[in-house]
């Protein structure tokens, strides 16, 4: 059976930052942490080994898949600082276009520094991507503030 690599843990968020190499990225980190504590409300917690996530949600798939992951989050990798919104959310294609320098794959937006964005954006971005996961799994455990 599937199991899922990306759970919530009990490790610590600020060591994790704090073993960040690059002191710009560990700067950065920093900054995300609060703009997404104070954009989401919620407590960051730590999902797998490198993922600062807020909030969490269960999902199921069609296809009986299931699992729980956090609303928002994001990691500072090596290369580039990873954003998690949700996936399928119409709105983000549009926020996008006024968010400054980035890249996207499926559930990601990858940013080099914050100093790339508007941060205005990102707020938009949380905020509608909680919006989002709040109307796609209305009947699944509570969405919670951890």
């Amino acid at each position: 059976m599937y199991e899922l690599k990306t759970k919530e843990t009990d490790h610590s968020v600020i060591e994790f930052i704090e073993n960040v190499d690059h002191p710009k990225k560990r700067e950065d980190a920093y900054q995300l942490l609060d703009i997404f504590t104070e954009t989401t409300g919620f407590q960051a917690k730590m999902w797998g080994p490198s993922i600062i996530g807020f909030g969490s949600y269960h999902y199921r798939y069609a296809s009986g898949h299931e699992g729980d992951a956090p609303l928002v989050g994001y990691s500072p990798r090596k290369a580039k600082i990873s954003l998690y919104f949700a996936p399928g959310d119409t709105k983000r294609e549009e926020l996008l276009k006024n968010f400054g320098k980035h890249t996207t794959g499926k559930g990601c937006v990858y940013i080099n520094k914050i100093a790339d964005i508007d941060v205005a954006v990102l707020k938009e971005l949380i905020k509608e991507s909680i919006i989002f996961l709040k109307k796609t799994y209305p009947n699944h455990k509570k969405i919670s503030k951890n």
